[in-house]
């Protein structure tokens, strides 16, 4: 897991720290599995209720007037927390398995989607200069 001091952290855009958010929390889930199998419970239930707590607050970070997507992803945090409060009472590493493999398929499309955007920002930058730069030279 990388560790982040507050200061980096202020510096990283809302979007690094959904990638960093989908990260801790997969480490959460990971050592929770681990610990369930070594029958340590209590660290089992500290680190799920840590998991769910990213959860929730990936939900409340949702920009709703993104369109449906945001409400897709609503329910599919919201099954998720439903479905490691059933592993955390029920000690079943099947259930955090499968929240892993959905945050894992979330995680990839949203570094897939960060790497996309940071290459297309340059040419917008471009853009906007060029049409910046027309308009300039008529107005003179």
């Amino acid at each position: 897991m990388t560790l982040i001091t507050k200061e980096a952290l202020h510096k990283k855009s809302p979007q690094e720290i959904t990638a960093l958010l989908y990260e801790a929390c997969l480490n959460n889930l990971e050592e929770a599995k681990k610990a369930i199998q070594e029958k340590d419970y209590i660290l089992a239930n500290e680190k799920l209720q840590k998991a769910n707590d990213i959860l929730e607050r990936l939900g409340a970070g949702l920009n709703y007037e993104a369109g449906i997507i945001a409400d897709q992803l609503d329910a599919v945090y919201n099954y998720m927390a439903d479905r490691l409060v059933q592993a955390n009472y029920n000690k079943d590493t099947n259930a955090i398995d499968e929240v892993i493999t959905l945050v894992k398929q979330i995680s990839s499309a949203w570094h897939q989607a960060l790497k996309n955007n940071k290459n297309l920002q340059p040419k917008v930058v471009k853009q906007k200069a060029n049409a910046y730069e027309q308009t300039a030279i008529y107005d003179n």
